[in-house]
């Protein structure tokens, strides 16, 4: 009887321990650097994602991790340290293959529209066409960063499918403020960096050599969402109040962004605490080209393009196939 009763009380306890692990209102967000990430950084400033809880009638709790390339992203949110990851739609696509009929890893949400730039202090570089193996290009993870795969599909258009690890050799991971440091001190083996903003827009005004070599919205055939956010299956089921939540959240931090790009600026210097140039930083977050929206878009040509290479082993038909549904991705692409 007695063994009946710890046996019993084991039970419940190991029940509750289990609900207490899936309880609704728990969120680890992982991001990156740049302001790529300033949706997530309104919302934190501004603690959106608690307000728009409160509303759905949950206390969420979040915690922030920063960390650097797809590569680390990814290998955080299938150790289950984080709960939404924040990488490149070529890391996210990475996953979703990777992870089918098993853990389910689909896109929860875009971060917006920004251009990348692959610049160089190289003079003789104008083109990829013209890296030699005097350059080395810097990107957050050889391979997987969406900056590695759109360095992959410029080449493939270069040259042919057959030769899209062209470049491959060139590259190398450095964290994009260290890579952007390097760049504009001129004094490393590092001669080009494929980033984001702000890191590639200090580089262009801290070195009078830098110049671009290839803008992501061109490989890409237009204004295209390069990052995005991305979680298991079972968080989004097991979670649905803090889940809609969180894309509340996102969408109110962009629609905000938009109308108070001054606000976004401080809220921005507020959380990464660091010494940007605030009117550099007006400068990106006011460029036309940019579009802050949960929304993705134009995101099935880069899949596509990692299918035929081989990156991937399944074919999206649409972007549908690698994003969760939601209301507020209902006009993506």
């Amino acid at each position: 009887m007695k063994l009946r009763t710890i046996a019993a009380a084991l039970t419940v306890a190991a029940i509750t321990l289990s609900n207490a692990a899936h309880a609704e209102g728990k969120l680890r967000i992982a991001e990156q650097f740049g302001v790529v990430y300033l949706l997530l950084n309104v919302a934190q400033d501004q603690k959106l994602i608690e307000k728009q809880g409160k509303l759905a009638g949950i206390d969420i709790d979040v915690d922030w991790v920063k960390l650097s390339g797809g590569a680390a992203v990814n290998d955080a949110l299938l150790s289950g340290s984080i709960d939404v990851a924040g990488a490149g739609v070529g890391p996210l696509l990475t996953i979703w293959d990777r992870t089918a009929g098993k853990q389910n890893v689909k896109g929860v949400a875009s971060l917006g529209n920004f251009p990348y730039y692959l610049v160089s202090t190289n003079p003789k570089v104008n083109t990829i066409a013209d890296f030699t193996a005097a350059d080395r290009i810097a990107l957050p993870a050889v391979t997987v960063s969406v900056q590695a795969r759109l360095l992959q599909m410029a080449a493939a258009k270069q040259w042919g499918v057959g030769e899209f690890k062209k470049l491959d050799h060139l590259t190398q991971t450095l964290p994009h403020p260290d890579a952007a440091a390097a760049i504009i001190a001129g004094q490393t083996e590092i001669n080009a960096h494929f980033g984001n903003p702000p890191f590639q827009d200090q580089e262009l005004a801290g070195n009078p050599k830098a110049h671009i070599v290839l803008n992501s919205f061109d490989v890409q055939g237009g204004p295209s969402s390069a990052t995005v956010l991305y979680a298991t299956e079972k968080y989004v089921k097991e979670n649905p109040k803090t889940y809609r939540a969180f894309i509340a959240a996102l969408d109110e931090a962009a629609q905000w962004i938009t109308k108070n790009p001054d606000g976004a600026a401080d809220a921005y210097l507020r959380i990464n605490k660091g010494s940007l140039d605030r009117a550099l930083l007006l400068k990106v977050i006011k460029n036309p080209q940019v579009q802050f929206k949960v929304a993705p878009e134009n995101t099935l040509g880069l899949a596509q393009f990692m299918f035929k290479a081989g990156a991937i082993k399944k074919q999206p038909a649409s972007w549908r196939d690698y994003f969760f549904e939601h209301p507020a991705l209902a006009k993506g692409s």
